[in-house]
């Protein structure tokens, strides 16, 4: 589990239903080598989908299908040995394996971004948002693969040293003590040497969901849901049904703890 075996992903689709929009771009980098193509979906790009990507239904109309290209090969083998990166990584991994792809270890790094900001000062995740906030400079266009690849491999770099200045160094052994969940930044730390224990402690991260402190949009914006949850019990019950209709981990996890519901 080291840097090298990671794979910085992103996919462009028809729409957000991971149960039935399919991929019409991917881009990946591993071992420093970028790999994009546009592929044709077995269903038509939507108009919403058009507007924020600006990929087009003639655009794809004459190339050949995700599915047995050589992208796809290529990614089969690499998925298996290799860990995937990528920016709310649940929906990457969503679309590629309803391609028939499987993805058994995984960072995220909207995640690490929720994870890292303990003091809630950041006001949006979305990738864009951190690009500009962490003064990244980097040379892409938002909503293309390819430029997304490049933003997200620049934010993990961010992510990681944090990770490295937290652990006492790259080489560090250094443990962090567990009090809170919701308040520490690490679950524990293995003496592992190099990258080995920061990766290890990203993937773990990316594997749960995360605990959510603060509203971030509506009438209640800014205001800490622990004190939501006494002042307007309500209207958290009722958000709480609409995250769970869009299978929002990190939202239907926190609003639960938050609730005191099991």
């Amino acid at each position: 589990m080291k840097k090298e075996n990671l794979i910085f992903l992103d996919t462009e689709t028809t729409g957000n239903d991971t149960l039935t929009d399919r991929l019409c771009q991917v881009c990946y980098k591993v071992h420093d080598k970028f790999y994009t193509e546009f592929f044709k979906p077995p269903v038509p790009i939507s108009i919403k989908s058009m507007s924020i990507t600006h990929i087009t239904n003639k655009m794809v109309d004459d190339k050949e299908s995700f599915i047995g290209s050589k992208i796809y090969k290529d990614l089969d083998g690499l998925l298996k040995e290799n860990i995937l990166v990528a920016h709310n990584a649940k929906f990457d991994i969503a679309i590629l394996e309803a391609e028939g792809l499987k993805v058994p270890n995984s960072i995220c790094t909207l995640r690490l971004a929720r994870h890292l900001d303990k003091n809630d000062e950041i006001p949006e995740y979305n990738l864009q948002y951190l690009r500009y906030y962490y003064g990244l400079e980097i040379e892409g266009n938002a909503h293309d693969a390819e430029g997304d690849v490049k933003v997200l491999e620049s934010l993990f770099d961010v992510f990681y040293k944090q990770f490295e200045e937290q652990l006492g160094g790259k080489d560090g052994v250094k443990k962090v003590e567990i009090k809170k969940e919701q308040t520490d930044l690490f679950s524990g730390v293995k003496k592992e040497n190099g990258d080995d224990k920061i990766i290890s402690e990203m993937i773990d991260i990316s594997s749960r969901p995360s605990l959510l402190n603060k509203m971030p949009f509506g009438k209640y914006v800014g205001i800490n849901l622990e004190e939501l949850a006494k002042k307007d019990p309500n209207y958290l019950q009722w958000l709480l049904v609409q995250k769970e209709q869009d299978e929002d981990e990190d939202w239907i996890y926190s609003l639960k703890f938050w609730l005191k519901l099991k």
